[in-house]
């Protein structure tokens, strides 16, 4: 008799292979394929075992190798054919991440489903760096703001998010920094200190460090390339090396 296939929805973290949970480790052997992002440490495969199916289906900001209606079709397919079916994915699966979108494919059918969440870039990385996304006396909330829309445009809620005391951290904001830090601009002090984290956790992090004045310029100078997290806000005058960058 065939068994039944499952899904397991695992968070890799922000790309430091040490920072996944222990769930995550032990249900990276159970599987008997893997469905992998391009930002997943390619160290973490070694947690699931020799004969195990492991399949790249990485997209980047204006590289997507492989599109989502083929994921979702080796999702369908590979549990279909009862095999425990791994979805590894970058940072947290449910922030910006596409994870509900995929366990919807098969949660109408009653296949097993778990989720094992992992650490978002958007707190884990700021952490690393010595930032506070909230002080007391300072501010009371942070926002996670994706900086495009689907449609290529800057995220209305950028503005909202400007008009407001709290952090900003923007996803995928590199590229359109120079339009972010005029936006933010109109609400905030063109000398709010901005952080951007390249590669966060990993080896060939690179922090720079500015305002919304010079902040752009300073990623162009550097040559600061996706993917990288941007941090706006006065907590960022609390990073260890911001009174001398």
């Amino acid at each position: 008799m065939q068994k039944n296939g499952k899904l397991i929805l695992i968070g890799a973290g922000p790309g430091d292979p040490e920072l996944v949970t222990y769930k995550a480790v032990r249900k990276l052997a159970e599987a008997d394929v893997i469905l992998y992002d391009a930002l997943v440490h390619p160290d973490l495969l070694n947690h699931a075992g020799d004969d195990v199916e492991k399949i790249f289906v990485g997209k980047r900001a204006r590289q997507h190798l492989t599109r989502q209606e083929m994921i979702n079709r080796l999702i369908v397919d590979r549990i279909g054919e009862g095999q425990c079916v791994v979805r590894l994915k970058g940072g947290d699966p449910f922030i910006f991440g596409r994870g509900y979108e995929e366990i919807a494919l098969v949660r109408d059918s009653g296949t097993e489903i778990e989720v094992v969440p992992g650490l978002s870039s958007s707190t884990s990385l700021t952490a690393l760096q010595q930032i506070p996304l909230t002080l007391r006396d300072l501010n009371e909330s942070f926002w996670v703001v994706t900086a495009i829309t689907r449609d290529g445009t800057l995220s209305g809620d950028l503005r909202f998010a400007a008009q407001s005391t709290a952090t900003m951290v923007v996803l995928m904001g590199l590229r359109r920094l120079d339009e972010i830090a005029q936006l933010v601009c109109q609400y905030r002090s063109p000398e709010t200190p901005v952080a951007v984290i390249e590669n966060g956790s990993l080896p060939d992090e690179r922090v720079v460090l500015g305002t919304l004045t010079d902040i752009a310029q300073k990623t162009i100078e550097e040559a600061l390339q996706p993917p990288a997290l941007v941090v706006i806000g006065e907590v960022v005058r609390f990073h260890p090396h911001f009174e001398v960058s």
